[in-house]
């Protein structure tokens, strides 16, 4: 995603608002909304405007052209994914506030040991651990820090640097004293510095990326993805948290153990070197920072027990297998994964900070603050995205009331020749080049109306394609302008345009090969999608009512 210069905002604003307006405000409700849809398309790819400004483009433009009434535009703004991303980006802050993110990385660190293969190993598994629950930017913001730490103990460390002795003694190349170029402020110890360095700042992208893939709160591409199928397809209760945690985790296992080979190949190479003195002191400094955490403080272990009671509620809700705890209430339908993340976020700004004392007084015993402030809150909550997903929902109403997803849904009997498999890969593929220069949430948000019309002109059961290309989406991983943690990880210097590029290509090919072998194996048992579902032909007419 590129930032445009304030010259060619007024551009594209003349362009879009002279004529074409003045026509589209003449023509029917499919032209209109057309219209309205590629205003919003132009903004989104060229980001004129922040994307949250650009999502309020349908507010006023359906209400003006007639397409829909503004109360009816508003309603898509705010939905059930909505008070899911808050109850968890309020347990996401308590996380943040009290250090829990840096205790499991150290701890982890710790275990591993710096020997940079496990090295990686480690910080890709805690990376990928905190991003199911964390956005894939907050983790590698709360991770790259500490990677940074490692870092600088394994470049700036004296070490003996390898010896040949022939005629003289003269210096490897590998361990030749390197240089990145006149933008960066690092000076290498050796060549295998340099690449331990690229190696581990890559590996924390590429696990953010995976991690978000395993729940259905890991990435704002698959809660706009549940919120547009759920209100597309209202009859289809079949994606959930667990059962998208059952599809996607093999995935992302397959993923992080593939990406280290990868990588580990890549950069560091298939030899094996005894543990450096470097490396050694690196454990040390590892040591020391865990020290200066102290104990577990309560605030903490509270923040533990949300994280795993919440999981533990949204997976036993509705299993599907065995009856769940949502059967206990004689109303079906009314409690969701929202409800549970709402209910807990709620109660930590409940629970105070510091752990009761009981049989005994203290002075500040009044005075005490909770475990998380709305400030706390606030500074976590990204307003962006909620705005951003209303637009796209507003978008794909405005697209169904007009009639014009019927119309690109006539478009695509082309590819009615073709095997599903073939259709599903080639969208994977589309997305997969897009998402490289657009925003993840820009381009499912775009695609999603055109793939279910396509998908029920087709016959095609929509999951079969709607999830692959989900998780193809979030495979913006070659360029620093993809995603913010490639932007946040190209920040620190290690790495050029070139590196990402080249590593950034192999963890594409690995996902996509992994998603479609996974929508064609297991996924297909889970979700039942060898038949085209009622659910799915009953949708327009149940969403009009």
């Amino acid at each position: 995603m590129f930032c445009p210069s304030y010259s060619v905002k007024p551009f594209i604003s003349i362009i879009l608002w002279n004529w074409p307006f003045r026509w589209a405000l003449m023509q029917s409700l499919f032209t209109s909304c057309a219209y309205v849809l590629i205003v919003t398309a132009v903004y989104w790819v060229s980001e004129a405007v922040p994307l949250g400004a650009a999502a309020l483009v349908p507010a006023f433009l359906y209400p003006l052209f007639g397409v829909m009434k503004s109360s009816e535009v508003a309603a898509e703004y705010f939905k059930n994914t909505t008070l899911l991303l808050m109850g968890v980006i309020c347990v996401a802050a308590s996380v943040e506030k009290w250090n829990l993110h840096k205790r499991i990385a150290l701890r982890m660190v710790m275990m591993a040991g710096a020997k940079p293969g496990m090295l990686l190993l480690c910080f890709m598994c805690c990376t990928t651990v905190l991003s199911m629950w964390l956005s894939n930017t907050s983790t590698t913001a709360m991770v790259m820090p500490i990677v940074e730490a490692v870092l600088q103990e394994l470049v700036n460390a004296e070490e003996e640097h390898e010896v040949i002795s022939t005629a003289g003694s003269t210096i490897t190349e590998e361990n030749k004293p390197i240089e990145l170029g006149l933008t960066t402020k690092y000076r290498y110890q050796t060549r295998h510095d340099h690449m331990v360095c690229k190696c581990l700042s890559l590996s924390i992208s590429y696990a953010a990326t995976i991690g978000g893939l395993t729940t259905i709160i890991g990435t704002s591409t698959s809660l706009i993805f549940l919120e547009h199928f759920n209100n597309h397809y209202p009859k289809a209760e079949v994606v959930n948290f667990g059962t998208w945690f059952l599809f996607s985790f093999p995935i992302s296992l397959i993923m992080l153990v593939l990406t280290w080979f990868w990588m580990h190949w890549l950069f560091l190479g298939c030899n094996k070197k005894k543990k450096t003195k470097r490396e050694e002191m690196s454990e040390r400094r590892i040591q020391e920072e865990y020290k200066k955490l102290g104990n577990v403080s309560y605030p903490e272990m509270v923040t533990g027990v949300f994280f795993i009671l919440m999981t533990l509620l949204w997976f036993t809700r509705e299993p599907g297998f065995v009856p769940g705890w949502s059967s206990f209430f004689e109303k079906k339908g009314y409690r969701t994964d929202a409800t549970v993340s709402v209910f807990l976020g709620f109660l930590l700004f409940l629970i105070p900070a510091k752990k009761p004392c009981f049989g005994r007084r203290e002075k500040d015993i009044n005075t005490l603050d909770p475990i998380i402030t709305w400030k706390d809150f606030q500074k976590t909550m990204p307003w962006e995205i909620v705005v951003l997903v209303g637009g796209g929902y507003a978008l794909a109403a405005g697209c169904k009331t007009s009639g014009l997803s019927t119309w690109i849904g006539r478009q695509m009997l082309s590819f009615s020749s073709l095997p599903y498999w073939a259709v599903t890969l080639l969208a994977c593929i589309l997305v997969s080049l897009i998402t490289e220069f657009v925003s993840n949430p820009a381009t499912i948000t775009i695609f999603l109306p055109i793939l279910c019309s396509m998908v029920k002109t087709l016959l095609i059961n929509p999951l079969y394609t709607l999830i692959p290309v989900t998780m193809c989406i979030s495979f913006a991983v070659m360029l620093p302008v993809g995603n913010p943690p490639n932007a946040i990880v190209f920040s620190y210097g290690h790495c050029h345009i070139k590196d990402m590029v080249k590593a950034g290509l192999g963890v594409n090919l690995i996902g996509l090969a992994v998603v479609m072998v996974a929508i064609n194996t297991w996924g297909t048992r889970l979700f039942q999608l060898n038949s085209f579902p009622e659910w799915a032909a009953v949708s327009n007419i149940t969403n009009q009512t």
